[in-house]
């Protein structure tokens, strides 16, 4: 309780404290209400859009991972979780900071395309490279819940199914999915939240060009020195994490039942 009290609820009570009230203390909702101005929404809805992208992205790429890996039937798991965390291991901002080096103008990538005298790419500082970074570094947030739901998967239970004269893609709707989607609703949740908050992967990988509504938020508390209207900002994120949680939670209770 202590804990919690001292590391969520007093930093929560904090954010709406400012949020919610104007430089002289007095109570306001300007500061919520400045997100529906035109920059301010622009990045709202940036940040949505390249969350909602690289959610999806990590789902394909884990989805198909994690059958193959629960079909292996490997019989030491723990050598599984340590193989996806083990790039955890290393610093957040260097393995961004090495998609930098791999995808800049004079690059490693672009190095070797003009070595083979191939057209080289512009990729840094685009959406596409911040939808790359976010990939690449919140994709162990999706196979490990994805994986872990597939193992549990009782073998006898899609054995029965295929006894029945259930084929292979039937299987997989009628059985497979609908089991994992603890799995999958726990995996989108641990992806879409830090892809819609992260501002350092924007920052490196975009730029100063695309800008989304984390970047915003940290330029207002570490720039411009504006706590409340950072703190309005970050009420208006909380909103949309909460609704995320809120949709998770009806459709893991309509899964489970």
């Amino acid at each position: 309780m202590a804990w919690a009290l001292i590391f969520i609820l007093v930093p929560l009570g904090m954010v709406f404290y400012y949020g919610l009230t104007n430089d002289s203390g007095s109570f306001t909702l300007e500061n919520i209400t400045t997100i529906a101005k035109p920059g301010y929404l622009k990045a709202l809805i940036r940040s949505l859009r390249l969350a909602v992208i690289s959610t999806f992205v990590c789902f394909i790429l884990a989805y198909p991972l994690g059958m193959i890996l629960s079909s292996m039937k490997l019989s030491k798991n723990t050598y599984i979780v340590t193989l996806f965390i083990l790039p955890m291991w290393m610093n957040f901002l260097l393995r961004t900071l090495t998609w930098m080096t791999l995808l800049e103008g004079k690059g490693v990538i672009n190095t070797v395309l003009e070595f083979f005298h191939l057209p080289t790419i512009n990729v840094i500082n685009t959406g596409a490279a911040i939808v790359l970074g976010m990939v690449y570094n919140f994709l162990p947030f999706m196979i490990l819940p994805i994986y872990n739901s597939l193992n549990k998967i009782d073998e006898n239970v899609i054995n029965a199914a295929r006894d029945l004269g259930a084929n292979t893609l039937q299987t997989f709707l009628k059985i497979t999915l609908p089991l994992s989607l603890p799995g999958i609703l726990s995996g989108i949740t641990m992806v879409f939240i830090p892809a819609l908050t992260t501002f350092a992967i924007s920052t490196m990988l975009g730029g100063s060009k695309i800008l989304l509504i984390g970047n915003i938020i940290e330029q207002e508390f570490t720039q411009l020195y504006d706590w409340h209207l950072g703190s309005g900002l970050s009420i208006v994120l909380m909103v949309f994490i909460i609704l995320n949680m809120i949709i998770e939670t009806i459709f893991d209770k309509g899964g489970n039942a």
